[in-house]
């Protein structure tokens, strides 16, 4: 168990390390000692996953019913591997984009300590400690946003916690009362909620239910609370973006996996009011995120608006409630993560070498890096669905999902708004593509300087590509994996 411990503070008293020290001698150094605590970090990880077990472990107590407790379960496997995947990768991509950037030291600790943070949401053994950690977690990437300073940052770092700490404290209301009605705020596979709770408070704990939804759907990016999203996203730097959008929002995801599926139940909310009005909060969040995506000329804010769409897909999976939805929602998780995480670096590798942020100006972009537009364009199919990435898979599972389902109406509203999502991806994803490898006849060959992005931001973004496309190939090893959460939890 004190593996459980060490993945957690490890990052965390490495990442406070680089904040409380003096300058180093060298960015060699520094680059050095983050690498290291990286690759510690994600060795701490996978010891802890192989080798906590499915004991609690209670680290001390709030009071004598509210221990601060970790756990490690097939959930917290997915959303762990996926999180220090994208990490690790992003965080050596940053070597080389951050020298622009500049304050390196104070990014790379912010950087260590969110890795740290999300490994300890992902291990929480209950609602409290989860909480506990999903507010540091608002506090510790805030900086992420703010690092450049301008004013745009500023406001969009404000609005991040904001909207943040609205969504939170709506979620610490429900945590109140579910204390009061609830039998336990640990993770239990199917719920905690008794059969006697149900009749007797059946209506509060429905509002409460649907408060937690609202409130942690803030972090998921998900209507009507998504606007902080395409605000942070754009002025981050964009391995920081690339952790916002493929990583930080899944705490949001992981935090509904957890009150849906571990506390309340699906036997408890199927065919309630509360599950229609999740599953047309998802629907809207993701036609919505798709039709700004495809109106926004500023290549990361056109992502961050496609990141609002694609997580609503997740929770419209976990939403519908049966097994090839939930199923379906979890592979996205680590589907999305991979892609997204892989395309907000290419736009960063394509700001690093051009300094060209909008679309309209990438003309003739594949011509000068094609081996990186080329994992543009395989990680962009994946996100549209086609086969054979881990994209299409995921989607083929919560269209069929939905239309499996027994709910009047969606089970065909359902697939036919995410079909039309993804003609609207491929119509904001593939232009690029297309434009950049067929830029025209009166296109200036003369002017073309054929340069990749260095070594170290290659291969990562090489490895997310690789990933995605892995998972379309081989989709049983994870469905079978996944399908234990299924069944324990349905």
């Amino acid at each position: 168990m004190y593996y459980i411990i060490l993945s957690i503070l490890f990052p965390i008293f490495t990442g406070v390390y680089l904040l409380v020290r003096k300058e180093m001698k060298s960015r060699k150094n520094l680059l050095m000692a983050a690498g290291i605590f990286f690759v510690i970090s994600a060795v701490l990880v996978i010891l802890a996953l192989c080798m906590a077990g499915n004991g609690l472990f209670t680290l001390f107590n709030l009071t004598n019913r509210l221990p601060i407790l970790f756990k490690i379960d097939e959930v917290s496997v997915v959303f762990s591997v996926m999180a220090v995947v994208v990490i690790v990768c992003a965080g050596f991509f940053s070597f080389a984009y951050m020298k622009h950037e500049g304050k390196e030291k104070r990014y790379y600790g912010y950087y260590l300590i969110v890795l740290g943070v999300l490994i300890a949401l992902c291990f929480a053994g209950n609602l409290i400690t989860f909480y506990m950690f999903f507010e540091v977690l608002t506090l510790s990437s805030m900086p992420l946003v703010l690092h450049n300073g301008s004013k745009e940052a500023v406001m969009a770092g404000l609005k991040y916690l904001f909207y943040s700490l609205s969504g939170a404290y709506m979620s610490l209301f429900g945590i109140y009362f579910l204390e009061r009605y609830g039998n336990t705020l640990t993770f239990s596979p199917g719920g905690v909620i008794s059969a006697e709770m149900a009749v007797q408070h059946g209506g509060i704990l429905l509002g409460i239910c649907f408060a937690m939804l609202i409130g942690f759907g803030v972090k998921a990016g998900m209507f009507p609370m998504h606007a902080w999203l395409p605000a942070a996203h754009p002025v981050a730097p964009a391995p920081a973006s690339a952790v916002l959008s493929a990583v930080i929002v899944k705490a949001g995801v992981l935090a509904l996996v957890r009150v849906v599926y571990y506390i309340f139940g699906v036997s408890f909310l199927k065919g309630s009011w509360v599950q229609y009005a999740w599953i047309v909060l998802t629907l809207t969040t993701v036609f919505m995120g798709s039709m700004l995506a495809y109106r926004e000329p500023v290549l990361k804010k056109r992502l961050a608006y496609s990141t609002v769409s694609q997580l609503s897909y997740i929770l419209f999976g976990l939403s519908v409630m049966n097994a090839e939805s939930v199923t379906g929602g979890l592979l996205h998780v680590l589907s999305h993560g991979f892609i997204k995480g892989a395309l907000f670096l290419c736009a960063g590798a394509i700001i690093y070498m051009t300094g060209k942020t909008r679309v309209d100006q990438l003309r003739g972009i594949g011509k000068e890096m094609p081996l990186l537009m080329w994992c543009y364009t395989i990680v962009s199919l994946g996100l549209i669905g086609i086969p054979p990435t881990g994209g299409f898979i995921s989607k083929w599972y919560l269209a069929q999902g939905a239309l499996l389902s027994d709910i009047p109406g969606f089970n065909w509203i359902g697939p036919v708004i995410l079909l039309i999502s993804a003609l609207l991806t491929a119509g904001y994803l593939l232009p690029l593509t297309i434009r950049g490898f067929f830029p025209g006849a009166d296109y200036d060959y003369g002017t073309l300087k054929k340069k990749e992005p260095p070594l170290i931001m290659t291969v990562p973004i090489l490895i997310l590509t690789a990933l995605s496309v892995g998972i379309g190939l081989f989709p049983q090893i994870v469905t079978n994996y996944l399908s234990h959460i299924v069944e324990r939890v349905i």
